[in-house]
């Protein structure tokens, strides 16, 4: 009796299958750099370098995290992936860089193809909003590895910027002023908590007031902003010091990352309106307010530092891309390594 790939769980053919689904959605997302499209062994991208004097690539990795349990639970899956790219574009964006291309990581237990293609729907959607190509990925069929249905996600992006223009916070200085930049809710931090407190309390399709008529679940599967070409336009016009990136560990584990040595970012609560999910949040699990701005981006997708004479030009930049900021405070002088506090 013969033993093949198939009954030890691994299906070739599902695969290739999965390839010829993924095609049309990742062809629209190349860019005229890209000198292969997917299924090769290697993305090949051809870096323009007559339109940089001093070249700097920029790369950022990154998942989805336990959101993903929403995605399975719901059947719904594709968004998550728009939250793959999000992740990684917008570290690559903050320090100033144009994102370039993107590969993605997709391991299951059992391959579904359908499945699949609506992940990598997402991830080619996430990449047409960033202006990156979707050059190529690995999909792993892993039996006995993750419960069935279920699956990870893992993206990798590469960005360039000029030398000159790098965004390492150095020029920040005290009297500068903090622009929050809105986020679309939870992005793709704080789930394991999110979930904890929802998922008991509530039924996925019910519509709490805080959500202003949306589900538990549309609201915890909102896709992550993505804020690439924002990025861009700003440092076209403002001169922006510092961009921080708001992920896990909240305004005071990420504002600081950007900042010099010797500065403190002041954060004024109550300074930006807070979407209903977190007020939701807060109050069905009883979590402490500082937990909150640690767990959580409490509304805020970025943190842009600027001169206190930038800040409505930059503001006015974002409000005609059609995204909500507000100056949410200010640096000022500090001892030793740059903190963030959020004050009352």
């Amino acid at each position: 009796m013969t033993t093949t790939y198939r009954d030890a769980g691994v299906d070739i053919d599902e695969g290739d299958r999965l390839v010829e689904l993924i095609k049309p959605h990742a062809r629209p997302t190349l860019r005229p750099e890209v000198l292969a499209g997917i299924g090769g062994f290697g993305g090949l991208f051809a870096l323009d370098t007559k339109k940089y004097r001093e070249p700097v690539l920029v790369s950022g990795t990154d998942g989805v995290g336990t959101k993903l349990k929403v995605a399975f639970l719901t059947g719904r899956h594709d968004t998550v992936g728009i939250d793959l790219v999000a992740m990684c574009v917008n570290d690559v964006a903050v320090v100033g860089a144009e994102p370039l291309f993107f590969l993605d990581y997709f391991a299951t237990g059992k391959l579904q193809a359908e499945q699949a293609a609506e992940v990598v729907k997402g991830i080619a959607e996430g990449c047409r909003q960033a202006g990156c190509a979707l050059i190529g990925g690995e999909t792993a069929e892993l039996p006995g590895f993750y419960q069935s249905g279920e699956y990870d996600l893992a993206g990798f992006s590469v960005g360039v910027v000029e030398r000159s223009r790098i965004l390492d916070g150095r020029s920040v200085s005290p009297g500068d002023v903090l622009v929050g930049v809105a986020s679309t809710g939870l992005h793709s931090n704080g789930y394991s908590l999110a979930r904890k407190i929802l998922l008991p309390r509530f039924q996925l399709s019910e519509r709490p007031s805080d959500l202003n008529g949306r589900t538990i679940a549309e609201g915890l599967l909102e896709p992550t902003r993505i804020y690439a070409k924002d990025v861009l336009a700003l440092l076209e016009r403002v001169p922006v010091r510092a961009i921080a990136h708001i992920t896990g560990g909240g305004l005071p584990g990420n504002v600081p990352r950007n900042l010099p040595d010797g500065t403190r970012a002041v954060v004024r609560e109550g300074s930006w309106p807070v979407p209903g999910i977190f007020a939701l949040l807060e109050r069905e699990g009883q979590v402490p307010r500082e937990e909150m701005y640690r767990t959580f981006n409490m509304g805020l997708g970025l943190v842009v530092v600027v001169p206190a004479a930038s800040a409505g030009l930059t503001r006015d930049v974002l409000r005609g891309r059609g995204i909500d900021s507000w100056v949410v405070g200010e640096v000022a002088a500090g001892a030793g390594e740059a903190t963030c506090e959020v004050v009352r």
